[in-house]
């Protein structure tokens, strides 16, 4: 049977995770749980007692070197990540405090690859990379073969809300192939010394329909991000899907709201929507 299940700051979260039963929902009392997470039990549930006094935290990079001898890679860095289907996140926080992006790579936070993932009232704070909304693209699938672990590398499509959260970072922070949607969330771009940033980077398929869909959101950003020097969105493969829709936007975005992706024609096969679209916005955005 289920079980509810009530842990707190030093208990094994990764031990509970994996002998709870499909159904169970675990409580986490107030505190941070510093622990390196893979969940792959079904339908969990997992609740905290809030983003603030909640925290699972961890700090691996990508230029950081492995047990293996190898670099961690952009996909290995997560804090947590999510290889099981139906399972729901509310009340707390996620972290990569790793921290220096410009000197240590990409910082994973929070990685999903299961389907039909909820998370409501919740934190993800990193720099670069933040969430990882996948599966990934199909070359890097091939590319990681005998790199990642199989639940990494899942093709499963992945269906993922997100709702009243605050999701910070500073470039690509929200990356992926899934159909996610952002509902009323605060999307905030954090200090970079790079000092140009790049909230969402899709990368689906031509054949999907559905990607990220921004819907009622806040863009703000911290002290010190400078003013239009973040671009809503960027496609990270050729077909990268976004849409953003009735969203506020604070004076730290573009005018120009969406970046090709370097020396790229991108530009001529990405899909990106705005509604209302600002003026200036560049002229391959389309209307929603």
């Amino acid at each position: 049977m289920p079980a509810d299940i009530l842990l707190s700051p030093g208990d094994d979260l990764q031990s509970a995770m994996d002998s709870a039963l499909p159904g169970s929902v675990i409580r986490l009392a107030p505190g941070e749980y510093r622990q390196k997470l893979l969940l792959r039990t079904p339908g969990l549930h997992i609740i905290g007692s809030g983003a603030e006094s909640t925290t699972l935290v961890w700090d691996d990079y990508a230029n950081k070197i492995h047990r293996d001898g190898k670099q961690y890679n952009t996909f290995r860095t997560y804090t947590m990540a999510v290889c099981a289907d139906h399972v729901t996140m509310e009340n707390l926080s996620i972290v990569n405090d790793a921290l220096q992006p410009e000197e240590k790579g990409q910082e994973v936070a929070l990685s999903v690859l299961g389907d039909q993932f909820r998370m409501i009232n919740c934190r993800l704070s990193s720099t670069q990379d933040t969430l990882f909304a996948g599966p990934l693209p199909p070359d890097l699938i091939e590319r990681y073969d005998g790199f990642l672990r199989d639940e990494l590398r899942s093709a499963h499509p992945s269906s993922q809300r997100y709702t009243n959260c605050l999701i910070e970072g500073s470039v690509d922070f929200i990356f992926g192939c899934a159909e996610a949607v952002f509902d009323s969330c605060e999307i905030r771009s954090v200090y970079d010394v790079r000092q140009v940033g790049y909230v969402a980077a899709p990368a689906h398929s031509p054949a999907q329909t559905r990607g990220l869909h921004f819907l009622r959101c806040q863009f703000t950003c911290e002290s010190g991000v400078l003013p239009r020097s973040i671009y809503l969105a960027r496609p990270w493969r050729d077909y990268g899907l976004a849409v953003f829709e009735q969203c506020q936007y604070g004076p730290h975005i573009a005018g120009e709201g969406f970046d090709k992706w370097n020396d790229t024609h991108r530009d001529q096969t990405a899909r990106f929507f705005e509604s209302p679209c600002v003026q200036g916005r560049v002229p391959w955005v389309q209307k929603l």
